[in-house]
């Protein structure tokens, strides 16, 4: 019975998409974005949502987060009106410091883009791909709906140009053979990691995946912050930083919990200037009503 209910899922969902997919970008995100307003303050997850908002901004007003969950329906709704325009959209993006990732590749290395799940997240690799040339492959976590998780791997990997791994055992294989392979990957650091260990977001214990760091040290290769930001409707910009240190002065391991601790801050940056581009529903932070029980480091090998 489940795989009907997708399948019947997959089928409602395809005329929504081809309407996004036939009009022209523009019009599509705006649809996306005023659907978004229209039905996402209605769900029940705003509760959530306003929850995660008060333990991390507590600083801010009703009217405030009010504001700020609309807005987030409104990216959400335009992010996935966009799905069938991430070329077009990955062309026009602006990017800033570009040879952060470029200057270690041009040298054989391998290098590691972090980020989180900002404006239109899905645009970093596409915008390195169709402007510099550059295939980024990214660990993704597929939809339950197998279907729909078919139809948004097709719109990502730009047909067959970029590759989306399973967030798997077997996706972190394939995403280690690609650093062995001198190429670069990307990760999204944002989402709850159970078998992670508790690291302050916000000021609040989240369980985080310490692979990143793990890889960045074990093949001794930078890892960059990545962000992207809807600047405005469909204009995007993509900012490439410097390389966190993940060795210390004398050529030692910095503590992983050290590294997670800055990137962690860049994020929380990111967040507190258009806090309307995160997603607010994820449950980054541990329940309150139960006890951490793993807090050991898992070892990338």
């Amino acid at each position: 019975m489940k795989h009907v209910r997708y399948l019947i899922q997959f089928i409602a969902l395809l005329p929504i998409m081809g309407v996004f997919a036939v009009l022209p970008v523009r019009m599509a995100s705006n649809l996306g974005g005023w659907l978004g307003r229209m039905v996402g303050p209605k769900l029940g997850a705003n509760k959530k949502a306003l929850r995660h908002l008060q333990m991390a901004l507590p600083d801010r007003t009703d009217d405030a987060y009010a504001a700020i969950i609309t807005g987030m329906w409104d990216n959400l709704g335009r992010t996935f009106a966009e799905y069938p325009h991430i070329k077009t959209l990955a062309r026009q993006t602006e990017i800033i410091g570009a040879d952060h990732l470029l200057a270690p590749l041009d040298d054989e290395k391998p290098a590691i883009m972090f980020s989180a799940h900002l404006g239109n997240w899905e645009l970093q690799p596409p915008s390195m791909l169709t402007q510099h040339g550059q295939r980024v492959d990214t660990i993704v976590r597929a939809p339950n709906n197998p279907y729909v998780g078919w139809l948004l791997k097709r719109f990502r990997e730009m047909g067959g140009r970029i590759a989306t791994l399973p967030k798997s055992k077997q996706g972190t294989r394939q995403l280690v053979q690609t650093l062995k392979d001198g190429r670069p990957i990307g990760i999204l650091i944002d989402q709850k990691y159970n078998e992670g260990i508790a690291m302050p977001f916000f000021g609040h214990p989240a369980m985080t995946s310490p692979a990143f760091v793990q890889l960045a040290q074990k093949f001794k290769c930078p890892l960059i912050p990545s962000r992207l930001e809807r600047i405005n409707g469909t204009s995007f910009r993509l900012t490439l930083y410097p390389a966190l240190p993940v060795f210390d002065d004398a050529g030692n391991p910095r503590k992983v919990e050290d590294v997670i601790t800055d990137a962690h801050a860049m994020i929380e940056r990111w967040i507190t200037e258009r806090p309307e581009q995160w997603i607010w529903l994820h449950r980054r932070w541990i329940d309150e009503t139960r006890d951490v029980t793993h807090t050991g480091t898992n070892t990338v090998n």
